[in-house]
This record gives C-alpha cells, structure tokens and sequence, in this order.
C-alpha cells in the first residue's frame, strides 16, 4: 500500500461509539445509527473519522471501542448521546484506500505491517478519513478513504 507523510493539524469532532466486534458491525453502526444521527444534527457534508479505540488482535472483541465522528467547528454546541474529542495535530503516513467494507481489515493490516516493517510507526491514534462528499456505490459496496498511521 502507498502511502505519503502528512503534517495534519487537529480536528474537533463530535462522535458517537460503538462497542463490539471490528468488520461488518460497525458499517452497519455507521448506516443506522451515526449517518441518521448526522443527518438529524445537520452534521451532512463534512469530513467524517473513524477512530478505533483498540486492537482488535489483542482485545475481546465484546470489549472493542471505535468512534465515528464528523468534524465540527470550535463553537458547535455538542449534546448527547455525542461526545467531544480531538484528533492529534502530527505527522501520519496517510494511505489511500478504495474498496469494500470486507477489504477494510486486510488494508489496515497490510499498512500496519509495512510501517511497523520499515520502524516508521509511532503510538497515538489511527483512524480513516473520509471527505466530505463521501459516497459508496450501492451496487458493489465500494468506497474511498485515507488510512491514517501516526510516524516517527
């Protein structure tokens, strides 16, 4: 997988979490309960995150944490059931990515490998980014996103 070094600066976002096995589930998360919830708040339109909490090969998966956010402005009143958080300002190999939700898994973990392979990656949060214009194709399940790997 290719990637280039970015300087991202930091996001405030809003985000709902979802607890639970990694894959399938949290596209359905997303679909019935974030997007809904988006829509409600007139969050449409913006860049979207998706924030695991934990690794899924050293955690339950019963007790798995990941967040889907949307990024908001300083001054957006954030209310329940969302929550407040920043993505970390720093230097991240971003990655594009284009596929199917069944692809997610192998990619995170071919780029996970070559980063840990080459000593660039670092601890802090790894997430997805996906624009603003965000679509999947309803016939094959396809989407694009960047894959996002703080580095040293």
């Amino acid at each position: 997988m290719e990637y280039t070094i970015q300087d991202l600066p930091e996001v405030r976002v809003a985000y709902l979490r979802y607890k639970g096995p990694f894959g399938a589930p949290i596209g359905e998360f997303w679909k019935e309960v974030f997007t809904p919830w988006q829509k409600a708040c007139g969050l449409v339109n913006k860049v979207t995150y998706g924030v695991a909490q934990d690794d899924p090969a050293t955690t339950p998966p019963s007790e798995c944490r990941y967040d889907a956010c949307v990024e908001v402005s300083a001054d957006y009143p954030i209310r329940e059931p969302a929550r407040e958080a920043h993505i970390p300002a720093g230097r991240y190999a971003v990655a594009r990515f284009k596929g199917s939700g069944a692809d997610v898994p192998g990619a995170w973990g071919a780029f996970f490998g070559r980063l840990h392979a080459e000593g660039k990656a670092d601890a802090g949060p790894c997430f997805e980014r996906y624009p603003a214009d965000f679509a999947m194709d309803p016939a094959t399940g396809v989407f694009e996103a960047e894959f996002c790997i703080p580095v040293k």
